[in-house]
């Protein structure tokens, strides 16, 4: 019932790893596996290091711009193959990591496999709107699809919103450029109409309705979903940035802002990436959330709170019987 936790992946590896695993230990019913350099790992566990974290050493770490075949080819004693192959085995039920997206989600396909009937994995990220939290998908995995692969990932994209987002009987939305069915080019057109012989399909949503809408899961092929996510986070980095830049650096002049910290601190938790923590990757016979490149500890810790939870609810278990049953 272990959790696998690449400790040399990521920008601030392996301190704000390490600094992850450790806030997050006390929260675990279960141990955490430090995977890395132990040379690197060690000096920064405390005398008293919690009995449920252990390092598995591996001598090889992956780079970010690495690609992502290679990775799998050449470095055999990786953080990210060694911390996959212990969800192979057995040891550990999931593997967590910040490290390269693509390697990590080439690693673990080609060493789980798919689900049986799911032929492409998806990453499903939840994003903040008005109300609540929606689940984007893909957001990064598959970008060359086919509208049968979109069916796919609305039935996993189900599956997770109900078991770790709390959703009763889910809806999923198609992306696209207009509300109407007949809208969009002929990928979307065709989905649409794969999509719609399904009583939870709700039909196409338009990028700016998401955040204003009540949607459960958006579907989208990789290639837009991963835009669509990363023009999000520099939205979000823009409105603040501009924020800061017109409260006055003066002490006694900042003074009249002050009121507004209690308006912002609720509107700056929900914009941090780091309260998500990480994204599941969905369709394999596993269990891997992969965490943002510049991760922080809070980030790290709150992606292993979330792993836990998907273990819990058995989110691999649920898109394997939804699949036999729907597609």
């Amino acid at each position: 019932m272990s959790i696998a936790l690449d400790a040399m992946g990521g920008d601030h590896a392996p301190d704000e790893i390490v600094n992850g695993a450790l806030a997050a230990s006390p929260l675990l019913d279960r141990k955490i596996f430090l995977v890395g350099d132990t040379a690197a790992i060690s000096p920064l566990l405390p005398a008293s290091t919690p009995k449920n974290i252990e390092i598995i050493h591996a001598s090889e770490a992956v780079g970010m711009e690495e690609k992502p075949l290679d990775a799998y080819r050449k470095k055999k004693n990786s953080s990210i193959m060694v911390g996959a192959h212990l969800v192979k085995e057995g040891r550990a039920r999931a593997f967590v990591s910040a490290g390269n997206t693509g390697a990590v989600s080439a690693t673990c396909l080609l060493m789980w496999r798919q689900v049986e009937k799911v032929h492409r994995p998806a990453i499903a990220t939840p994003i903040p709107n008005k109300g609540s939290d929606f689940l984007l998908l893909d957001a990064g995995a598959s970008p060359d699809v086919d509208p049968e692969h979109l069916v796919e990932f609305a039935i996993m994209g189900r599956a997770y919103a109900e078991k770790v987002m709390g959703r009763s009987c889910p809806s999923v939305h198609l992306l696209n450029i207009g509300e109407e069915e007949g809208k969009g080019n002929a990928f979307a057109k065709q989905t649409y109409k794969l999509l719609a012989k399904h009583e939870w399909f709700r039909g196409n949503i338009e990028p700016k309705d998401m955040f204003f809408t009540g949607v459960d899961v958006v579907v989208c092929d990789a290639f837009v979903g991963n835009i669509v996510l990363k023009t999000c986070e520099g939205v979000a980095e823009l409105i603040t940035t501009l924020i800061r830049e017109q409260v006055p650096t003066n002490p006694i002049m900042r003074l009249p802002y002050a009121p507004l910290r209690k308006v912002m601190a609720p509107l700056r938790k929900r914009m941090d990436y780091a309260e998500i923590g990480g994204s599941p990757l969905l369709g394999l016979n596993g269990l891997c959330t992969i965490c943002h490149g510049r991760s922080n500890a809070k980030a790290i810790k709150n992606a292993l709170l979330v792993t836990q939870k998907a273990i819990d609810t058995d989110v691999v278990g649920t898109i394997r019987a939804s699949a036999l049953r729907e597609l």
